[in-house]
């Protein structure tokens, strides 16, 4: 017989449900939370007496959700964003914002804007973390089930319910060892010369060299790595080649030399993608503004 009362509910019950369907693992819910593993198990049993389903089942190492804890979960993130929008109003006051944004971007992204947009956030809402997760190739359910609050890709997915808004353009180059090489200046030497690129699973290759391919421009590849960050130790030491966006030079590609592609080339567009029921949200609409500030000053880098 269930003995609890459906108001027994409340925000951090439903936040508990949701981290631990999200974490697959009470201790890695905990350690999220911020509480004990005890406290996270208490609190689960009781949802377990308010929804009377055991919610969880132990599967190898860590638990897996039941159907219903799944729907649950889906229901309790709706309800903890109206909840957090109710607590906000319309007098928004970033310094009084307490919570944590979750965005995706790839290794290129998440290096050129997130740390400069990390700082403001401190400077104006000190009180709100940034959790960073993969975007691999952007997907609509990552936003309408609320994996994240927004997306930062080249690639922005389609969907009605799915707003976009462009940041910056950038320009390919191509990246090279100069210790081992010179800059390839023809299209002759640049595609006699073997190159690493990136493909993201599954065989999603980039937009560049699908469309370069589609051109009749073919390449050899040595290798192919999963993100950016795989990029410098291949190219060091090497005579092979990397076309790659030309911001990689600021960080991840900063001990490489850099050089104009020397075949035809479009530049990459960058978005941010968020679901259409932030778009009147004035927490999501200021950050959305950090963000355009943060990458204002990306311009494309001259040749």
């Amino acid at each position: 017989m269930n003995n609890f009362d459906w108001l027994d509910l409340d925000a951090k019950l439903l936040r508990l449900l949701v981290t631990v369907v999200d974490t697959g693992s009470i201790t890695a819910a905990a350690q999220r939370l911020g509480v004990t593993q005890s406290a996270v198990s208490h609190l689960l049993d009781k949802l377990r007496g308010i929804t009377g389903d055991v919610l969880f089942a132990k599967s190898g190492r860590g638990i897996v959700a039941t159907a219903r804890a799944e729907a649950l979960a889906a229901r309790a993130r709706t309800l903890l964003e109206e909840l957090e929008r109710f607590a906000r109003s319309e007098n928004f006051n970033p310094a009084q914002w307490r919570g944590t944004v979750t965005i995706a971007a790839n290794d290129f992204q998440r290096d050129a804007l997130l740390p400069a947009l990390m700082q403001r956030l401190r400077e104006t809402a000190p009180s709100v973390s940034l959790r960073v997760i993969p975007s691999d190739v952007p997907t609509p359910e990552m936003l309408r089930q609320q994996h994240c609050q927004l997306i930062i890709s080249p690639r922005p997915p389609e969907g009605a319910d799915i707003l976009q808004k462009r940041l910056f353009a950038d320009r390919y180059r191509v990246f090279y060892d100069p210790a081992v090489r010179s800059a390839p200046t023809t299209a002759e030497d640049y595609l006699a010369a073997e190159h690493v690129t990136v493909v993201y699973t599954p065989q999603r290759p980039l937009d560049l060299d699908a469309l370069l391919l589609s051109r009749g421009v073919v390449r050899r590849f040595a290798v192919q790595v999963p993100g950016f960050s795989g990029l410098p130790s291949f190219i060091a030491g090497t005579p092979w080649l990397a076309t790659v966006p030309g911001l990689l030079q600021n960080h991840l590609m900063r001990d490489l030399a850099s050089a104009p592609v020397p075949v035809p080339c479009p530049d990459m567009p960058m978005y941010m993608i968020w679901h259409q029921r932030h778009q009147q949200d004035p927490a999501h609409q200021w950050l959305r503004q950090q963000l355009e500030a943060v990458a204002r000053p990306l311009v494309t880098p001259s040749n």
